[in-house]
């Protein structure tokens, strides 16, 4: 007799946790974009529905890839990958998101005078993020391959030591308001680090190394 599992349907029709694959197919059949994983116990399935679907599609990504590089196949092509770009350090910077799966362009920031490379891809991911809390996409994740520009998201700001100037005033403008927006609002995008090793130069790479 097989074992029963248990299914968490996170958007669907009607999302929750199901205790059999024909209930559960019926919340996923037709609809979008659905996002459904089984788990072994309903223990399990109770505490990824609190969680976030991503999270559990990286860690199966995770568990199942070779040692050494990581496939194509692990990319989530639904999400939005950023990248910067600096002539100088400082220099003229600039910044922008695309759609993963194919490549389209979503924002554009800059040229921007006297900035740096970090401070773009901080001001990116920020971006990145309002823009799908605005277009009520909470769980979409969002690559970036800047570990330094991740950790300032997370800690909600923006530890740069370039000095303030009249040349770059706009770019401390936009500092101060992305770190306004992190104080205020809730990280629930998965912000993922894009594998350029494994993957070569992500989607919204400017093309200048």
């Amino acid at each position: 007799m097989a074992k029963q599992k248990f299914y968490v349907v996170w958007e669907g029709h009607t999302p929750g946790i199901y205790s059999s694959w024909e209930a559960a197919k019926r919340q996923v059949e037709g609809y979008a974009q659905a996002k459904y994983k089984s788990f072994e116990s309903r223990e399990e399935a109770e505490k990824a529905f609190k969680g976030n679907y991503w999270a559990f599609v990286k860690k199966a990504d995770e568990a199942s890839k070779p040692a050494g590089k990581i496939p194509r196949s692990a990319i989530i092509k639904e999400s939005v990958t950023v990248d910067a770009a600096c002539s100088g350090n400082p220099g003229d910077m600039e910044y922008q998101g695309v759609y993963t799966a194919d490549g389209r362009k979503l924002f554009h920031m800059g040229p921007l005078e006297d900035g740096t490379n970090n401070i773009g891809e901080f001001l990116a991911i920020v971006h990145a993020l309002a823009m799908l809390k605005q277009q009520g996409k909470p769980s979409m994740p969002i690559y970036s391959d800047s570990k330094t520009a991740q950790g300032w998201v997370k800690k909600g700001k923006c530890n740069t030591k370039l000095e303030p100037t009249d040349r770059n005033e706009k770019i401390f403008e936009l500092i101060e308001r992305a770190e306004k927006w992190l104080a205020v609002n809730k990280i629930t995008n998965p912000i993922l680090k894009w594998e350029t090793e494994s993957w070569g130069e992500n989607p919204a790479d400017f093309g200048r190394k």
